[in-house]
């Protein structure tokens, strides 16, 4: 295996045990990971979706197997992030590269203070 392959798999454990352990969030650590691995922004984030599609559908069949979801959330959600999921991929398209990271960085930034100050 090469170099970027090794480190490609080394990231994808970090990955998939962040999106299991906090039902999400392994994007948050692809993104920046695929960037590391010399990917552009947009072609990261893209990438992004694809490499934790996986890992969330295992993880949700691991948790729906175990009893440990509700319902009554789950598919209004799930209409709301394909919505929101078919328009963020539009937009993608058309942000510049630094829109796009600048954008990232903040939400992601906004996530962690929220987490912290969070009752």
């Amino acid at each position: 295996m090469k170099k970027n392959q090794w480190k490609s798999v080394v990231f994808g454990v970090g990955i998939g045990g962040a999106n299991a352990v906090f039902g999400g969030g392994g994007g948050m650590l692809a993104v920046p990971a695929l960037r590391l691995l010399g990917y552009a922004q947009k072609e990261a984030h893209a990438t992004a979706i694809a490499v934790v599609l996986p890992v969330s559908a295992l993880s949700f069949l691991w948790y729906f197997l175990g009893g440990v979801y509700d319902v009554n959330v789950l598919i209004p959600t799930a209409l709301g992030t394909l919505i929101g999921g078919l328009l963020g991929a539009k937009i993608l398209g058309v942000l510049p590269q630094k829109a796009v990271g600048y954008a990232f960085a903040f939400l992601q930034a906004l996530a962690g203070v929220w987490m912290l100050l969070a009752p």
